[in-house]
């Protein structure tokens, strides 16, 4: 009798707390770093489009997202997939990209740069969505909630640039 095996599967890892530790903070980190550099003194002074939420509700909500997307590249990473570590590049650019965009956005006012911006990060990530879908189901689902803030986002950085740009 011969056992046929599937060379894609790896055995999976234990749960190891230091590296979902890893994976959330350096998440929040980037997250956290970003929204520094990006500052926030020029949404106050922003026309803002329908639908804004305060500007008090964002670092919530943030905070909740960047959590919960560490937490599924942490699943994602823990499965131990042939696969993790190409989906996981893909995860770590497209948060060098959001990193990226409150800077763009806030700091160098770029807000039409900024929506294509956040378009190719929208299109990163659903790359990163379809990754984890087929390597933790679980990590697809987490991250959902982040892939349409993203879209949100989107909208408002176009009725920003719509709102406010000089004639």
């Amino acid at each position: 009798m011969y056992i046929i095996m599937n060379a894609t599967v790896l055995p999976r890892r234990a749960f190891q707390f230091k590296a979902l530790i890893f994976f959330t903070l350096f998440t929040l980190g980037v997250g956290l770093l970003g929204g520094l550099i990006g500052g926030t003194s020029q949404f106050t002074e922003l026309e803002k489009p329908p639908l804004t939420c305060s500007a008090t509700a964002f670092p919530f909500i943030w905070t909740f997202l960047y959590i919960i997307i560490g937490v599924a590249a942490y699943l994602v990473w823990n499965a131990n997939d042939i696969d993790g570590g190409r989906v996981l590049r893909l995860y770590f650019v497209q948060l060098l990209l959001n990193f990226l965009w409150p800077l763009i956005f806030l700091r160098f006012q770029w807000r039409l740069f900024a929506f294509f911006w956040m378009l190719i990060l929208i299109a990163i990530v659903s790359l990163v969505l379809t990754g984890f879908k087929y390597i933790r189901k679980f990590a697809y689902w987490l991250t959902i909630p982040y892939f349409f803030w993203l879209l949100y986002l989107a909208y408002l950085n176009l009725g920003f640039y719509l709102l406010n740009r000089q004639i």
